[in-house]
């Protein structure tokens, strides 16, 4: 059986962090490029992220067909190793975790092994199979490192689950969070259901991983009735692709909101807009999220951190129209970015 996440670990989960979604630094070779790749990691620790991600969906889901899952995972241990000897800070590791039950074994006794606290558990795998199968799978997996859900969109992969899975898979003891990203706010509900309808409602943090509605993700409240009782839920921080770019004013937002009073929220909703207008480009809506990797990583080159786009799938690339949508971005929500913090620590971060 494996271990539980730690009393600290939880308490930090359950409080509520951000948690940029890693992407992977390649060379024109499609080489890991160790250097960006440090750098890109100490960026997101510096900017105030309480955990990264790595090995998800941002950091390309290929990695693993080129050998470079263990290696990126082994990097990202190293520099938050650094981070928190140097800052007495705890930073939770989560490494992302995908495939057939025989592939996320081996993936989950990698991430255990290199010392990561939980994986991001993806199910695109499973196409069409039962939720009795995919909790079997999910079980396997739990007893090997802890679990955080994964509610992958449809659009990038993912699948439909409904209110019956999200309530059985909560139930598995070492189930500690939920990422939802179905960028659907049906499906949304569906897991929060489940949550709330479940035995391990209080035990379970919510993270938003819905790209297009991150602030009212974080200043929303659900009461859902359950029998004679009503389960209050909400989402405590983010785990989001869309935070692996100008990190440090999402760090500043996430905090905004967690000290809001009431007279706050009108302006933090029209916040909102503005974000999810940014990610519109990002994420490269209008061609259905074909350029969602390559708009983040073209972020990252504009601020330094890449000297190009180089992704492993053939597809990853910028659709067109998209990098002048990036240009509207930064032109007309300028506080949104953070490239003078950047600017600032890049050449140190590289070193």
């Amino acid at each position: 059986m494996s271990t539980m996440l730690s009393e600290k670990l939880n308490k930090i989960l359950h409080k509520g962090v951000a948690i940029p979604a890693n992407p992977t630094a390649l060379t024109k070779e499609l080489k890991l490029d160790e250097r960006r790749q440090r750098a890109l990691s100490r960026y997101y620790l510096e900017s105030g992220s309480g955990g990264l991600a790595i090995g998800v969906h941002t950091s390309q889901f290929e990695i693993r067909e080129t050998g470079l899952y263990k290696p990126v995972l082994e990097l990202g241990k190293e520099e938050i190793d650094n981070f928190t000897a140097k800052n007495n800070k705890e930073i939770i590791r989560i490494a992302g975790v995908l495939g057939k039950t025989e592939q996320a074994v081996k993936e989950a006794e990698t991430a255990a092994d290199l010392g990561y606290n939980a994986v991001l558990l993806s199910l695109a795998a499973f196409r069409s199979e039962s939720n009795e199968v995919i909790i079997e799978h999910c079980k396997t997996i739990a007893d090997i490192i802890p679990l955080i859900g994964f509610y992958l969109q449809p659009a990038v992969g993912g699948r439909t689950l409904d209110t019956n899975f999200w309530r059985e898979f909560v139930n598995i003891e070492n189930v500690a969070a939920i990422k939802m990203a179905p960028f659907n706010r049906y499906q949304t509900y569906d897991v929060i259901r489940g949550v709330a309808e479940s035995n391990r409602a209080e035990e379970i943090a919510l993270y938003t991983g819905n790209d297009d509605n991150i602030i009212p993700d974080l200043l929303t409240e659900y009461a859902i009735p359950v029998g004679s009782k009503i389960i209050k839920k909400r989402f405590v921080g983010g785990l989001l692709g869309h935070w692996a770019v100008w990190t440090k004013t999402a760090v500043e937002i996430l905090n905004k909101i967690k000290t809001a009073s009431p007279e706050d929220i009108p302006g933090l909703l029209t916040l909102g807009i503005k974000v999810t207008d940014s990610n519109e480009a990002f994420f490269d809506v209008r061609n259905n999220f074909v350029g969602s990797i390559a708009g983040i990583h073209e972020v990252l080159r504009r601020q330094g951190f890449f000297e190009e786009i180089n992704t492993i799938g053939t597809k990853e690339v910028l659709s067109p129209g998209q990098s002048a949508e990036i240009d509207r971005i930064y032109s007309i929500y300028p506080e949104l970015n953070d490239d003078k913090f950047v600017a600032e620590n890049l050449d140190r971060w590289l070193s």
